[in-house]
Order: C-alpha cells, then structure tokens, then sequence
C-alpha cells in the first residue's frame, strides 16, 4: 500500500523472526491490547491524550519479550535517513511493537535483535509483502493446548480490501493458543491435531479441563497492524485497532485468552476521507483474511507440520 514499506528478518534454522512495517513520512496510529500475556513496546504513546501525534514504524517480533530488542535496529535505520520526532539535537524514530511467544519452537536461545530488526528495514517493500513462515511468522505455530505435539505451523498473513479509492490492508502473525476458523468455508482450518492427525477442538478440551491451571509457557499471541489510505485521527485509530479485533473473534477459537497477548495496530496515511464505521466493517474482513491466509500459506519448520501438509488428513 502506498506510503507504507513491509520487509521482513527471520532465521529459520532457529524458526523465529521480526516483521516490520514502515510509515517514514509518519502515520497517524492507535492500539488495542486485548490479550492477557502482552509484550509490547510504546504503546502507552499512542493514547491519544499524549503528545506524539505520529508514528514511523510498527514491528511484529517472535521471541517473546526478548524479540522487543529488534526495535533498536529498527530506530537506527531510520535515525540514519533522519526520520523522527524533532527534538532539537536529533530526531527520535518513533517505533511501535509487540512480540509472540515462540521459544518453544526451534531454537529458543535465539530471539529478534537489532541485527534482525535492521535487516527487515533493509528487506522492505511497498508492494504485497511476502506470507507464511517468514518474518514474525516464522516461529508461529496454532493449537497449542495440549502440547507441541499436537500443534500446527502457523505464520504471518495479509489481505487487502479495496472499495474505490480506499483501502484498508491487514498484516497478522497468527501464534494462538487455540485454533483456526474460516469464515467463508464454515470449518476449522488449523489448530489442534487429535492425535491420528485429524483436526481437534480446542475449545471443547479447554471446557472439558475446566478445573485444571496448565502452565502454556506464559504467552501465544496473535498480533496484527491494519493499514488504511483513510483520513483519521491518532484517537480514531484507536477505535479502528478496537473494531478491528472483531476478525480475530471471527476466526481464533478461543480469542483473547489469558495466554495469548492479542494485539492490533491501526496505521492511517491520509489520502481520501471515509466513514471510520465502513473502514472498521472492512478492517475486519482484512484481519478474517489475513489470519486465514497466514496458516494457508504457512510451510512446515521445526518438526511443526504445516495444514497444508496434512490436506486430507484433517
């Protein structure tokens, strides 16, 4: 999308990874951390009460909270092309972001880093940014509930709704502890596997389980950034980011639990006015898709079978 960059870092023996969208000119931003377990980075900035109207990057990370260290290559980058908030004797790049937990898949010594993070920047581009298991998605991974074992790959997505001139674009790392939904198709596409390779319920063994406290590692999380050519405010893109989450109700079985860190951005590069209620009916639609698109397009890494590997088997 016009006037926003995406490029992504990864290493993939290590199966993690960072994902970055950059805005240099500065977008008007917002945030909605709904998720229990949430690692982020400057998020408090983005209430609109507070002085910075304008942002210049949003990084999605693997890597946990280890992963935020990716925003210092990130905010080198763009301190080096003089991008930033003008504080007299420099400018300070103004650097969003969130982590997922994915420690438990590959290598978890190794996390994000600015190197990563620099790297990212180096790979961005402003046309459709490359899906699956790459960037943050690299490490993702859905069904957790009952163990690694039963899991499936998962990665990052992306869709773009058009309606005219206006555009409203998703980017998710889909890393739930649940599974998968389609909308469109009425059934489960990722998530938990049942032990003969078919797909499972999570919802149904987390109500089943109801009594017992599991220790899943502190943390999943699904985490996204919806992007708009629309008109609006820091404060709007905070209720856009809040209206957006309905698309993870939509397809994350379950959504927003106490171990998944669900978080979205909303990023607005102004180019046509629009109704803020009709670009949050279409940033949900964008999210649906994204977040379907990121395990369909997801490839199998780290022992972790990727759905469509399993086609037919689940």
């Amino acid at each position: 999308m016009k006037g926003f960059r995406i490029g992504h870092g990864q290493d993939r023996a290590a199966a993690t990874g960072v994902t970055v969208v950059l805005c240099e000119e500065g977008a008007s931003a917002g945030v909605d951390v709904r998720g229990g377990a949430p690692a982020t980075r400057e998020t408090d900035l983005l209430a609109p009460v507070n002085l910075v109207e304008k942002v210049h990057a949003v990084f999605l990370a693997g890597g946990s909270a280890f992963g935020l260290d990716a925003a210092s290559g990130i905010m080198t980058y763009l301190e080096e092309r003089g991008v930033g908030f003008d504080v007299a004797v420099t400018t300070v790049p103004i650097v969003c972001g969130a982590a997922l937990f994915d420690l438990t898949v590959g290598d978890g010594r190794v996390r994000p880093d600015r190197f990563m993070g620099y790297q990212a920047c180096l790979d961005a581009v402003e046309e459709e940014p490359a899906r699956g298991s790459v960037g943050a998605g690299t490490g993702a991974s859905v069904g957790k509930f009952l163990g690694m074992e039963r899991a499936m790959k998962s990665g990052i997505g992306w869709s773009l709704q058009k309606e005219g001139e206006l555009e409203v674009a998703a980017l998710v790392a889909v890393n739930c502890l649940g599974d998968v939904f389609d909308p469109e198709r009425g059934c489960l596409v990722a998530g938990l596997r049942d032990g003969q390779g078919r797909q499972g319920d999570t919802e149904r063994e987390m109500i089943a389980a109801w009594r017992e406290k599991r220790d899943l590692f502190g943390g999943n999380t699904t985490l996204g950034v919806v992007l708009t050519n629309g008109a609006f405010t820091k404060a709007q893109m905070g209720k856009l980011a809040s209206m957006a989450h309905d698309g993870y109700g939509r397809t994350l079985r379950p959504a927003h639990s106490m171990v998944d860190g669900d978080t979205i951005f909303a990023l607005s590069r102004p180019v046509v006015e629009a109704d803020l209620s009709v670009v949050g009916i279409l940033a949900v639609r964008a999210v649906e898709r994204a977040v379907v698109d990121a395990v369909s397009q997801a490839s199998s890494l780290a022992g972790l079978p990727a759905p469509r590997d399993l086609a037919g088997r689940v």
